[in-house]
């Protein structure tokens, strides 16, 4: 691939902006009317809580089955994102620095005092612009928080699967691309099952909306995540029987750790008295879950993420390091973000963070970090 065919397949056409309208007229539209389980969020610190509905895994599951009879009536091809992938991008890139300048403007006028919808002003451009300056903005009664990071996950998955289509089209689909393809299948679905613990994720809760949350749900997610399918697409890889079954070892390893975790602190803010792992929970300070995964590490869920992402490029093989791009930089991003964390536990709940700190000195893998 040359540098000017990479910069032409680069130029956003009238075809992926019809897509990415398309893709998101069907979410707006049919996750308003289409009916789902109203989950209430955290309150706020006005003591305000938003409600969410939680009818990703339907809508998703519809949008596939649309696109199957599309295809099958001839209105749709399967492989237009594969054939159109890099437009895709340069499209949705350029929508998130839109949508997002368009959110700074809007909060800087904003005089609500809500907590969702008050404006936080540094007086610095890009720091208010890259992190957003209201926490939960919304467009026409739609949470943009919620519906972007819903449309990152959803769109994760339509690459995925047309890249399937176009290796299946091509003749090259083969072992490790199906393995690739089953576990992000059920990776996504699993988030979509269990999309109500999303609403007491720290990005949902605490994370205002600007660059950094719009461009990581609608680029970084769907496009960085997918590397590996877009890399089996020209590269044939052939597994033995161990390595896969070590693949399947790292994948449900992950996986348990990661739901497992993020379930205990849902149940856990929905109910401090729930049982964890069969016993009544340790609490410090009557706020701080130390029990079951969160009495190993204080990041546990972090662990299974990592896992989970490399369980994704495993099956590439390691000939070259390209598909391992998504762990790696999911590792820096978690080390940095544990951080953040860290930092803003330690402001808001101050000595029981560090009773917290002695009881669970590790902080993602036990006797490591």
């Amino acid at each position: 691939m040359d540098l000017g065919f990479l910069i032409h397949s680069l130029i956003p056409s009238w075809n992926s902006v019809a897509l990415l309208v398309a893709f998101f007229t069907y979410l707006a539209i049919a996750g308003t009317i289409v009916p789902g389980k109203v989950v209430p969020g955290v309150i706020l610190a006005d003591g305000t809580r938003l409600h969410y509905r939680c009818n990703g895994l339907f809508l998703l599951l519809l949008l596939v089955a649309l696109l199957g009879i599309g295809a099958n009536m001839g209105f749709i091809s399967l492989t237009v994102i594969s054939e159109r992938g890099l437009e895709l991008l340069s499209t949705t890139f350029i929508f998130s620095i839109l949508v997002t300048l368009v959110l700074y403007f809007a909060g800087c006028k904003s005089r609500s005092k809500d907590s969702s919808l008050k404006p936080h002003i540094s007086g610095d451009l890009i720091h208010d612009w890259w992190f957003g300056i209201q926490l939960n903005p919304h467009f026409m009664g739609i949470d943009l928080k919620f519906f972007f990071v819903r449309a990152g996950m959803m769109g994760w998955l339509l690459i995925n699967l047309s890249v399937l289509a176009k290796s299946v089209q091509d003749g090259t689909l083969g072992q490790s691309m199906i393995l690739y393809q089953l576990f992000c299948v059920l990776y996504i679905l699993d988030y979509f099952v269990h999309e109500e613990y999303m609403t007491s994720t720290w990005d949902i809760i605490a994370e205002r909306l600007g660059f950094m949350l719009v461009f990581g749900d609608l680029v970084w997610i769907p496009f960085t995540f997918s590397i590996q399918g877009w890399w089996l697409l020209w590269n044939k890889v052939e597994l033995p029987t161990g390595a896969v079954l070590a693949n399947f070892f790292v994948f449900l390893i992950g996986y348990m750790v990661f739901r497992g975790a993020n379930k205990q602190k849902h149940d856990f803010k929905k109910n401090p008295k729930a049982f964890i792992w069969g016993k009544p929970p340790k609490v410090i300070g009557g706020k701080l879950l130390a029990s079951g995964y969160w009495g190993i590490a204080r990041h546990c869920n972090y662990l299974g993420d990592l896992l989970l992402a490399l369980s994704f490029s495993l099956p590439c093989g390691l000939s070259s390091p390209v598909p391992y791009f998504y762990p790696i930089y999911l590792l820096i991003l978690l080390i940095w973000r544990e951080r953040r964390d860290e930092a803003r536990c330690a402001q808001k709940y101050k000595e029981i963070w560090e009773q917290y700190r002695q009881l669970v000195p590790w902080r993602i893998l036990p006797y490591v970090y």
